[in-house]
């Protein structure tokens, strides 16, 4: 193969590796922290990270277990009999099972000097479920332990040093699932332009410093009222999950586990930005936005109509100003990437320079990921309505 697309597979490679030792270390930062409350008898704090980790794996291994019983008999040939499976995921070792595989896929790839479409398609397969599963993983998992050590944080004026790595690994952690989703989503069109750097880091700051604020207000308001946390929670998720499935959504092979998809998306909204609909997404996110501005600005009138100061001496009024600085940078850098940067992608066979065609029957018979390539439908604009990626109804897996 010429240099440079051996040079792009050994990066998403490479890229792959880092995304799979740093779940492996924001695992081992939790149980780390977890271990240390044990310790120093903050088994209330302990309990809470445990139950946090829990739930985020239980819910990751379903989404992994329900994702390969869907895909079709006989495209994941290497894999283990279906009983190893299951107690894989039993042992909530599903998610890194598919990180393993996928590493060996795109070992296998990039050692071929002319690697087959079937390989290549196969190892984006398995990049994209991966890439989707680590989302989830973050806003189920990640985003809500950080805003816990934070909140501890700030109500005990003092950071010990697993602390600090739990929130420097939960901080890497979510700015490479974003990032790294991103770019999955980009494999699914059907020009596949590249994720150029200037484009790569203008989207991964306008999402740091929307998101970053919002988990610092929630941990806040956490480190001040401890006791009303989980039921400011329970009322914003419960209205995000109304929102979804108004939307109708359409992820999942059957409804019940389409449930437990509209309930992570309403997980993720009460953080960040998750597009799951068709359509022009202007007004949605124009919303959303609205929605989460104004519930922040109300906890700060709340913080500060009741308290001014937090129990560690740490005065709220020069907080405030820095979160409405990140959040205005924010804005802004999201209104360039949407204005010169997101592209429009025209989802009808390529057929300029004797490309093949999208419709051509060598395609359709390799994988495709059709929960991906839909989510990648509603994210990117189209140029025209007709659409080349699977249609409503269609199989997931080989076309």
């Amino acid at each position: 193969m010429p240099w440079l697309p051996r040079a792009a597979l050994l990066w998403d490679l490479v890229l792959g590796f880092l995304g799979t030792a740093a779940f492996l270390v924001d695992l081992g930062a939790d149980l780390w922290a977890a271990v240390q409350y044990v310790l120093s008898g903050r088994y209330l704090w302990a309990a809470l990270v445990l139950a946090l980790l829990g739930l985020a794996s239980v819910a990751l291994q379903l989404f992994s277990w329900v994702w390969l019983r869907a895909d079709p008999v006989g495209l994941h040939a290497s894999q283990p009999p279906g009983r190893c499976l299951a107690l894989l995921h039993l042992l909530q070792l599903g998610y890194l099972y598919r990180c393993v595989q996928g590493l060996q896929q795109g070992l296998l790839v990039w050692q071929q000097e002319a690697p087959s479409d079937f390989d290549l398609a196969y190892a984006d397969f398995l990049t994209l479920d991966i890439s989707m599963l680590r989302l989830f993983e973050t806003f189920l998992e990640t985003t809500p332990q950080l805003t816990l050590v934070l909140a501890i944080v700030l109500q005990s004026g003092r950071a010990e040093s697993y602390q600090w790595v739990s929130i420097c690994t939960s901080f890497v952690g979510i700015s490479w699932a974003l990032l790294d989703y991103h770019r999955a989503l980009r494999t699914c069109l059907p020009s596949k332009p590249p994720l150029g750097p200037g484009s790569s880091v203008v989207y991964f700051l306008w999402n740091l410093l929307l998101l970053w604020p919002r988990v610092f207000v929630v941990a806040l308001f956490s480190a001040l009222f401890p006791h009303y946390v989980a039921l400011h929670f329970l009322g914003l998720w419960l209205v995000l999950l109304f929102w979804v499935w108004l939307q109708g959504t359409d992820f999942m092979p059957d409804s019940c586990s389409e449930w437990l998809y509209r309930a992570t998306v309403a997980t993720i909204l009460y953080f960040s930005w998750f597009n799951v609909a068709e359509g022009r997404t202007r007004g949605r996110a124009a919303i959303h936005l609205v929605f989460l501005l104004s519930d922040s600005v109300l906890m700060a009138v709340t913080w500060l109509t009741h308290i001014a100061w937090l129990p560690s001496g740490i005065p709220l009024q020069t907080l405030l100003p820095v979160g409405g600085v990140c959040v205005l940078l924010g804005l802004a850098l999201r209104l360039v990437y949407y204005r010169w940067l997101h592209p429009s992608c025209r989802w009808e066979p390529d057929r300029v320079d004797g490309t093949r065609g999208l419709g051509s029957l060598e395609w359709r018979r390799l994988p495709q990921n059709r929960r991906m390539a839909q989510l990648a439908q509603n994210f990117f604009p189209r140029v025209r309505d007709e659409a080349a990626l699977p249609q409503k109804g269609e199989v997931n897996g080989v076309l």
